[in-house]
């Protein structure tokens, strides 16, 4: 008996192009769901564009055209690269629909009426230059946890802390650049901490990744606060029925995107789209996100989702970022590749392939290497898969009429039922998401089949007329195995295995491979794929670059999106309050326990100290080690959960991986002041 399995992808903003880093996830769930589809399984993926939030409102105001007019241009341009990239949602909508503004309303309500919707006035951060309060990812300042400079107003990218943007230290609004100032405010907040139980069991219940598990227990042993779910006009989303001039925060009707998007589907298909989301569905959930945003879908939704009566996901997978050349994507480096530009110079397959020899079920980031990019995908699909094709069909056309031997030959059977009994082993990889030891194992069947071909030499044999049945045989044999091996990597390259359809004549299924190709005639084989050559990937990377925006500081939204807005001026007796010493790294080693901190031992010459700094993602601790950077010296010490720090280095960059320590010229010596 079938599965029935729903499945969901975070919801691209619509307020930019589709990029390389946000197809990684699409391409993740688009094979799982092709595979589950080839496995018989009866398996929709609904999906939606995030159509409201600050954002788009700012950004529209920018261009001088109404949210809607961006939303629905953005819409378009989104479906367009989802058709280019071969993703195969069942449905595409967007959370600016009737269906979303319905279950937000629906949710909202019930949650209200069993008593999970609280009322209280708040604090909040106002810009009286634009007079508007201000979302928490319009404010930055410093981490009021760990002092880390440059931080948004809900969480640390340094230490991870979360906090309201109220606590702010030094906030600086990112929309005029002005310092905003605190105002009473009249919120909504869903009752999060009324559903600690159900969350720790279900958090630990084999939902999630054991890595997103022990993350979320820290925010559950701490204490869940409740989370306010409406903002103050103006704001682009969805007026709260009982609250004139206040909306729903994007993140509340943001997951009901997916009920909404499956509504909506089901108006066309005429299924029974509720059954799917009650407490008792044997319908299978899954989400698939980034690791960025699991708070919002491993707690608060499956919180609404139990207040208001609604079943809770089956599984949520978490997927890490994409880096290139172990750096955040950047368009001015040109690494920023969206995909109507990938589109113009290479075919999606090499991208699909490449993330799914790299993909696994851990939550890790895959960094992206554009020259061993090019080596995989030449190897692996030009030289190892339609290589197969192109070696054995020729003679199968010209010298057979198109016709493969009647019977296949009694001496293969044996090394047929290699490639059959391969299929449980990569069917379990597809299904733990363990797409890189999927695509290990084809390439080990490609060889194989190549392998074969080299020893059989039919075009050597094709010489001698009396070696033609022979020669059939092996070809036969060859296309057997590319059969095969295509039908295995359809979830992956499903324009190759269209492709395979039409020239071998017959539809690629799992259950077929059980009986070779023989006593058909195939049609003639075209070239499927060519080699990726360095001059198209310069050309993406130019092309990006040229797109790079300059930056247009007298434009308050455009700085905010380049470049920090400047702080208010100083005296100089501030400034020279701070101590600034050369700082030798003399350790350097990553801290057990956070994703993006590393200790660091610094020689200030009268001293040693230790500090520890946010620079993970930008460089690898055994890099820094002999390195000289500035630090503050005088920074009074601040008491780590993983000990305590006493200063901090001085680095540059929008944060990340983008971070970059300050570098004294050659010659400065330990503990020497910087003036």
């Amino acid at each position: 008996m079938s599965r029935q399995i729903l499945v969901t992808s975070a919801l691209p903003y619509a307020n930019g192009a589709l990029h390389i880093g946000h197809m990684l996830e699409y391409i993740q769930t688009d094979i799982w769901v092709r595979y589950q589809r080839l496995a018989g399984n009866q398996c929709q993926w609904v999906w939606a564009d995030d159509g409201h939030g600050t954002p788009i409102m700012l950004k529209a105001e920018a261009e001088g055209i109404t949210p809607l007019e961006l939303i629905t241009r953005c819409k378009a341009e989104h479906e367009r690269d989802i058709e280019g990239f071969m993703l195969s949602p069942d449905n595409f909508h967007t959370t600016h629909s009737d269906e979303n503004r319905e279950l937000a309303e629906l949710i909202y309500t019930k949650l209200r009426d069993a008593g999970h919707i609280v009322k209280r006035t708040i604090k909040q951060l106002y810009d009286a230059e634009k007079q508007m309060y201000l979302p928490d990812r319009f404010v930055k300042g410093i981490c009021p946890n760990c002092s880390a400079a440059d931080q948004y107003g809900d969480n640390c990218e340094v230490c991870s802390a979360t906090y309201d943007a109220t606590e702010l230290k030094e906030p600086i609004s990112q929309v005029s650049g002005a310092t905003p100032e605190l105002r009473d405010s009249e919120q909504h907040f869903f009752a999060l901490s009324q559903f600690g139980d159900m969350l720790k069991e279900w958090t630990t219940s084999g939902t999630l990744q054991s890595e997103v598990a022990n993350k979320l227990s820290e925010w559950l042993e701490s204490g869940l606060q409740d989370w306010d779910i409406s903002r103050n006009a103006p704001y682009w989303g969805f007026e709260i029925p009982d609250a004139p001039g206040k909306y729903f925060y994007v993140w509340l009707d943001a997951p009901i995107g997916y009920m909404a998007s499956h509504k909506n589907l089901a108006a066309r298909t005429n299924e029974d789209w509720e059954a799917s989301w009650t407490p008792d569905s044997k319908v299978e959930l899954y989400h698939f996100i980034g690791k960025d945003i699991t708070n919002f879908h491993c707690l608060f939704w499956p919180a609404m989702l139990q207040g208001a009566g609604f079943r809770k996901p089956t599984g949520v997978f978490c997927h890490g970022f994409l880096t290139v050349d172990n750096l955040k994507m950047s368009k001015s480096r040109g690494t920023s590749v969206t995909i109507e530009t990938w589109l113009k110079h290479l075919k999606p397959e090499y991208l699909r392939y490449y993330y799914a020899s790299k993909l696994t079920s851990g939550v890790v980031d895959l960094n992206m290497n554009f020259e061993d990019f090019t080596t995989r995908c030449n190897a692996d699909i030009v030289g190892k898969v339609v290589n197969i094709a192109s070696r054995c069909a020729g003679f199968i056309t010209k010298k057979f009429d198109g016709q493969l031997s009647e019977n296949y030959p009694a001496n293969a059977i044996n090394d047929y039922q290699l490639f059959l009994s391969a299929q449980t082993s990569i069917g379990e990889y597809y299904e733990k998401r363990e797409f890189g030891k999927a695509m290990r194992e084809i390439m080990v069947l490609a060889e194989h089949a190549n392998t074969y071909i080299n020893d059989a030499e039919p075009w050597v044999k094709i010489k001698n007329p009396e070696n033609a049945s022979e020669v059939q045989d092996i070809c036969t044999i060859g296309l057997n195995y590319f059969r095969a091996i295509v039908t295995y990597l359809s979830p992956v390259l499903p324009g190759i295995a269209a492709q395979t359809e039409s020239f071998m004549n017959t539809k690629l299924s799992l259950e077929s491979l059980e009986h070779p190709l023989v006593g058909h005639k195939i049609n003639t084989y075209k070239p499927m794929m060519t080699r990726v050559e360095n001059s198209q990937i310069e050309k993406i990377l130019e092309d990006t670059k040229a797109s790079s925006p300059t930056p247009v500081t007298s434009n308050a939204a455009s700085s905010a999106e380049s470049y920090e807005p400047l702080k208010p001026e100083i005296e100089i007796d501030e400034f020279n309050k701070v101590d600034l010493r050369v700082a030798v790294i003399v350790d350097a080693k990553p801290v057990e326990g956070a994703d993006k901190l590393i200790e660091l031992t610094l020689d200030i010459g009268i001293e040693q100290r230790t500090v520890f700094a946010g620079l993970k993602a930008a460089y690898k601790p055994e890099d820094m080690i002999g390195r000289t950077t500035v630090m503050v010296a005088n920074l009074k010490p601040r008491k780590m959960r993983f000990g305590l720090s006493s200063g901090m280095v001085l680095a540059a960059g929008p944060g990340g991986s983008e971070l970059f320590t300050l570098t004294p010229d050659t010659g400065a010596t330990a503990g020497m002041r910087v003036k």
